[in-house]
Order: C-alpha cells, then structure tokens, then sequence
C-alpha cells in the first residue's frame, strides 16, 4: 500500500505468519518512508516480533512493547500513521 500523505513515496509494509490454526505466530508492520527516515532501512514507524520479543520502531528507536493481540496492534499502527499523517498536512 502507498502512502500518499507526505512528499515522496511512502509504503506500509504487512507480513504475517500463522500456524494451522490461524494463530499469528509472526508478524512484521512498518511504515517507510526514506524521505522522513533515513535510519532502519527508512522505517519510520514499524511493529514485529522477530528476534523472539515483540518491539516497536520509530525513526530509528527499538523499544520493546506489551501484546495484546495482532488485531489490537494493527488498529493502533494505521491510526498511528494516520496521526502521522494529520501531523504532515499541518506542517506543509
């Protein structure tokens, strides 16, 4: 998905794992954008859990984070985009 909100391109990344049940044993969220964010590859603000943990990115911090569920986790990160989102209209 293309993110069209800020200057230049912009992705939303989302890779998920489930078992035979349909339990989300892995996933990998991020927002790139390599204009606004240089550091991580251009992740600007990302979710997974590789490395065994869950953790968070943004503009190049790591910081671990409480699982809820990955259906929690995927409304906050795309209205946390859509605030980043809000947040670039005003400053242009």
């Amino acid at each position: 998905m293309h993110i069209g909100c800020f200057r230049g391109p912009g992705k939303i990344r989302e890779e998920v794992w489930q078992d035979r049940a349909g339990i989300v044993v892995r996933y990998n969220l991020a927002f790139i954008h390599h204009v606004l964010c240089q550091k991580d590859n251009g992740r600007v603000l990302g979710y997974d859990s590789a490395h065994g943990h869950h953790h968070w990115h943004f503009m190049g911090k790591l910081e671990d984070f409480e699982f809820v569920s990955y259906e929690a986790l995927t409304g906050k990160f795309f209205n946390e985009v859509a605030e980043l989102c809000k947040k670039s209209r005003k400053e242009d």
